[in-house]
């Protein structure tokens, strides 16, 4: 098996050249470069492979899900894990890589350059039973926005999903919560800035002000 440490440092150098510029930040010593917006983040991971090598995830993540650890909401670009030969090979690998990273980090910055952008996103999808997190993320972008009869749908539909684990419960209490106060746009926005600032706590992210624009 190759060394593993090469196949870092070659990432973490192309992601340097690519992403830096653009102002991503490295999560510590890890494949992981964020993208941050205050509400939520672009995410870029050079993901590992079982053995010496690489592939890439890029996405969205929406800060009002108020978690502990980095996720995708959004899906932007996923590639499959490619393996380190020798430096050169991965070398070019891991430039190409980065700049397909950046390519849909500015796409990302594009589609959800402010709030109202990000819920016209949510609200267009078609709805898919059984992917809560849809409805719920669409729900609270409408509210955002001033939609209350969207954002009252949107979370009448996570509340009529069958809640088999723990989490499910728990979305359902925050849709729940959220139905009750989705005609008071700013009732939701202190909703909405009270999990993102919790969830910004929890990344280990410097607080900042929460925006609508």
């Amino acid at each position: 098996m190759a060394d593993r440490s090469p196949v870092l440092r070659i990432i973490t150098s192309a992601a340097r050249e690519s992403l830096k510029p653009l102002g991503l930040a490295r999560r510590g010593r890890s494949r992981l470069w964020i993208d941050d917006h205050g509400w939520w983040l672009g995410v870029v991971e050079f993901t590992p492979s079982r053995i010496a090598g690489s592939g890439l995830y890029v996405g969205a993540m929406w800060l009002w899900h108020d978690v502990d650890h980095l996720a995708f909401h959004v899906d932007a670009a996923r590639v499959g894990s490619e393996l380190f030969r020798n430096e050169d090979q991965f070398t070019s690998l891991a430039l190409e890589l980065s700049r397909q990273a950046a390519a849909n980090v500015t796409a990302l910055r594009e589609k959800f350059a402010g709030l109202p952008d990000a819920a016209r996103y949510l609200t267009s999808r078609p709805v898919r039973r059984g992917f809560l997190w849809d409805s719920f993320d669409s729900g609270i972008a409408a509210a955002l926005v001033g939609d209350a009869d969207s954002a009252r749908d949107y979370f009448e539909r996570v509340l009529r999903e069958d809640a088999l684990v723990p989490w499910e419960v728990n979305a359902q209490e925050k849709a729940r919560e959220l139905h009750a106060i989705a005609a008071d746009r700013d009732a939701v926005t202190a909703w909405v800035t009270r999990a993102v600032d919790s969830c910004r706590s929890k990344l280990s992210l410097d607080s900042v002000p929460f925006a609508i624009s």
